[in-house]
Parts: structure tokens; C-alpha cells; sequence
């Protein structure tokens, strides 16, 4: 059954990768099927077996879908930022010797298919590759799906006037049809080079990014890194375990912005030519995300920008200063990994009106000493229940941190889940589908907090129904209402 109207807000997942990959495998490429039996389908249902449980509980490998429609739909999912991705080239050229080893386990490993794998592995233009994948979505825009559970459709949206024409219009409509609101983001400027094997060429960026920005649907915001060097700025280490140990980050690794790159900063948030872009300080390295923090600072045009993390979480440590974990009871339960938002950060981007959307990747919300500390059990309602305080110890240390610092706590706060993007979930939350089942346990989590927590701000001391209301859907709504224009 699908769920009723929760109205959730997803800042970032991939629900394209896998069905645009696999569509490589017809005759003709890149076509969105609205057949949700084909696997070039976005609205494809394939929710895990029990194998696949068990092959990410075991390897952590993700081989099914996280975020095609259907699991949206089923989950309450009403807004999602679907993140444009042209997998970079560099992912699969590792140490791997064997050609056909290397493409059936990056197949294995992403759910892509081989001849999706031959494809990046052979590109020299991700510019054009980017364009396809946006054309995936515009396919099946506004055209309605008639599922077993009913009709569904989703629409790509350009502002938040939009999105409440279509939450308006659906309280109106006798003849039900549900309706996700899509807005598109982008994760990596890598995508602006379309001559990947040559020197980088400023001129082609620049056209390039003044292309994006006269879309029809231009990116609301865009990560400028990713897990490559892209000649823009330095990433953060984003690689663990099995694919540390194969892939080369190491070239850009930790570095600032190239002179190139500011130039490109300051064409996204401008106003003069087109829409302004938001950026995303995800996957910056420190002195990029230190670089423009300044330039933010530095510049009046830009006091008003607001700092979003879209699938991020807090390491607990104080600054880029001082990696000392503190500022709440729960610090030292995080992941302290640079890739992940410092305290200092968090004050920053609540001051700012930002956004931090909860990336739900287990190896990013908590060390590996938590995780391995983490209670087991054979009973889904206990897993949940373990696995959903994980994600809570990140609400609890941010609302914590900000109640310090004597601001309110709860309303930059959101869900960017990161489904597809080859993440490890959370156990028994493995896809959109189970969002109301997060909300849930979540509340049960914020019930117990909040009865015996003391709070600076007296505005702090709000009920635990209000808290999950505001990070599963209202923080994000009200983020979109004031910035999505």
C-alpha cells in the first residue's frame, strides 16, 4: 500500500544512476521507460531480497534500488533533489588488473551494468554526459504512471511557487493522482569538462556552466567536488575500506580552489547571468570549504547565501582547528572524518538559514567503534530501533551544539538520504519505502531526549512529534520557500 501524504523532503539521492545505466543495455541508449517492469525504468520496483540484505549487511554493497519513484511514492516522499551524477572515469580505473575483473566488479558494486561501465570507463566528454542524464528525467516528466497501488506521476519543478501549485492542486483533484516534485541538483563540477583527456580549459567550463544555468530547469544547487580532482578545488577523502585500498583519490586530494575555480563560484551565485546556483559544500576538502566561507564573508552581494550540506553529518569536532569531539553528550559517538561537518560549520550554516540534509550511509553518521558497539538482534523492531539512534545521535549533537551557542535548534535539520549513491544504509532502513518507519523510531528517540533535556533556549524544549515533523519535511519546505524562488 502506498503510504499517505507525509509531504518528506529528500535533498539528495540518485534515483536515475541505476535505470540510466541499465538503459545501456537496449538498442537505443538513455531512454526512460515508463514500463516499470524494464530495468531502464525509474519507477522500476526492486526492493531487496534477502540476499541483497545480507550481501550489504556482510560487504556493505548496495546492489539494489534506494530511491526509483515507486519506493518514493510508497515512502511519502513529496519533494526530492535528484542529483545529476556522470560517474567520473577515474572510479573505475584502479588497481584491478584484469580489464574484465575491473568492469564485473564495478557492475557488482554499483548495480550499473557492464556495458554502462564501458561506457564511463571509454568517456571524454562528461559535459554531453550530463546533458543525458537530464534529458533521462525530462522523458518521463509530468507523464503519468498507472502502478498496481494507482496513478503517479512526478514533475520537475523550477521554485517553490510550483511546488504548492502541485501540493494546492492535489487537494482539489477528485481523480487522485500523487504527484513528487522533482528539482534538480548536481553533484560535481567535473561534469563542466568536455574534453576530459586535455588540459582544462577555463573558456569551455565557463560556456559549459552558462549552458546549465539557461536550462529550461536549471540546478537549484551543485556540489562543486566530488571524489576526484576536477580542477576546480580540492575534495576531502571520501573512499573507506575495500574501495580505499583499489582507487586513487589522491590527485586534488585536501587542496584550495583554483584560480579557475573561484571564477566559477562566482558565476553560479551570480544574478547577472541567469538564475544563481547554490553550491553545496559537500566533498570539499577543508581549505576549499575554508576559501569560500571567506569569499562568502568578503563579498556583500553574497551575505544573504545560505550554506547547504545536502548529504552530510557532524564529526563532533569543534573547528578545522581543533579536531578535539565535543559540544554535546553524543560527540564522541560521530564520525570525526574532515568529509564531515565540524561544529564550527554547524553554527555557520543555522546562522546562515542553510541546510543540512542527514546523509543515512552508516559510515558516515558514526565511527566504527560506535557501529561495532551497536546492539544486534534477529527482531526488525529492535534493529530499527538500534540502527535509527545512529542517525538520532546526529540530531541530538547538533541540536546540542546550537543550544550552546543560544540559537534555536531544530530548524536546519533535514533528511538528505543519498539513496543510490552507492551508500551503505542503515540496517533495515534500506530504502525510500521504509522513510516512515525512520520517522517513527525517530520520534520514539526524541521522546526519551527530550524528557529530561535541558536546553539554553527556552524555545528548544518542543515536543518530539514537532522535532521529526521538522526534519523529515517542515525544515526542508521552509528551506525551499525562502530560497527556491
Amino acid at each position: 500500500m502506498i503510504t499517505e501524504r507525509n509531504n518528506y523532503v529528500d535533498f539528495h539521492c540518485h534515483s536515475a544512476i541505476k535505470p540510466y545505466g541499465k538503459s545501456f543495455n537496449y538498442k537505443k541508449t538513455g531512454v526512460n521507460n515508463s514500463n516499470r517492469g524494464r530495468s531502464s525504468s525509474i519507477w522500476r520496483y526492486d526492493p531487496p531480497s534477502l540476499g541483497d540484505k545480507l550481501l550489504n549487511y556482510v560487504i556493505n554493497l548496495t546492489k539494489f534500488s534506494q530511491a526509483n519513484f515507486t519506493s518514493l511514492s510508497k515512502g511519502g516522499v513529496s519533494v526530492v533533489c535528484e542529483s545529476l551524477y556522470p560517474i567520473e572515469k577515474y572510479f573505475f580505473e584502479n588497481k584491478i588488473k584484469s580489464e574484465l575483473i575491473k568492469d564485473i566488479t564495478a557492475n557488482f558494486a554499483t548495480g550499473l551494468g557492464r556495458n554502462r561501465v564501458d561506457m564511463v570507463q571509454a568517456m571524454t566528454n562528461y559535459f554531453e554526459d550530463l546533458e543525458r542524464e537530464y534529458d533521462f528525467y525530462k522523458q518521463l516528466n509530468n507523464v503519468i504512471v498507472s502502478l498496481p497501488e494507482g496513478r503517479f506521476k512526478y514533475r520537475i519543478v523550477r521554485s517553490y511557487a510550483e511546488i504548492d501549485a502541485v501540493m494546492e492542486a492535489a487537494k482539489k483533484e477528485t481523480n487522485k493522482i500523487t504527484t513528487i516534485c522533482v528539482i534538480m541538483s548536481i553533484e560535481g563540477l567535473h561534469v563542466l569538462n568536455d574534453s576530459i583527456d586535455q588540459p582544462p580549459s577555463e573558456t569551455s567550463f565557463l560556456k559549459n556552466l552558462q549552458a546549465i544555468k539557461n536550462w529550461e530547469a536549471p540546478p537549484f544547487f551543485v556540489t562543486v567536488a566530488h571524489h576526484f580532482w576536477n580542477h576546480i578545488c580540492g575534495h576531502a577523502e571520501s573512499f573507506t575500506k575495500l574501495v580505499k585500498s583499489k582507487v586513487d583519490q589522491s590527485e586534488g586530494l585536501n587542496l584550495g580552489f583554483t584560480a579557475m575555480g573561484i571564477k566559477i563560484v562566482h558565476a553560479l551565485l551570480s544574478t547577472e547571468n541567469g538564475k544563481r546556483i547554490l553550491i553545496d559544500v559537500k566533498h570539499m576538502s577543508v581549505a576549499s570549504r575554508t576559501e569560500y566561507y571567506a569569499l562568502l564573508d568578503q563579498n556583500a552581494d553574497y551575505k544573504n547565501i545560505p550554506i547547504i550540506a545536502s548529504h552530510a553529518a557532524a564529526n563532533g569536532m569543534r573547528s578545522f582547528e581543533d579536531t578535539t569531539q565535543s559540544g554535546s553528550k553524543v560527540a564522541n559517538q560521530l564520525k570525526a572524518v574532515d568529509i564531515n561537518i565540524y561544529n564550527a560549520e554547524l553554527i555557520r550554516i543555522a546562522k546562515s538559514k542553510g541546510i543540512l540534509g542527514l546523509q543515512l550511509d552508516e559510515r558516515r553518521v558514526a565511527s566504527e567503534a560506535t557501529l561495532k558497539a551497536t546492539r544486534q538482534s534477529l527482531s526488525r523492531s529492535k534493529i530499527m530501533h538500534y540502527r535509527s539512534e545512529l542517525l538520532w545521535n546526529q540530531i541530538q549533537h547538533i541540536a546540542e551544539v546550537l543550544d550552546h551557542e543560544q540559537l534555536f535548534a531544530w530548524d536546519c535539520i533535514a533528511i538528505g538520504s543519498d539513496f543510490d549513491g552507492i551508500i551503505d544504509p542503515l540496517n533495515s532502513f534500506w530504502t525510500a519505502e521504509e522513510l516512515p518507519f525512520l520517522a517513527d523510531f525517530l520520534e520514539r528517540h526524541a521522546y526519551n531526549y527530550l524528557k529530561g533535556a535541558k536546553f539554553k533556549v527556552e524555545a528548544n524544549a518542543i515536543q518530539a512529534d514537532e522535532v521529526i515533523a521538522r526534519v523529515m519535511s517542515k525544515n526542508g519546505m521552509a528551506f525551499l520557500k525562502t530560497h527556491f524562488v
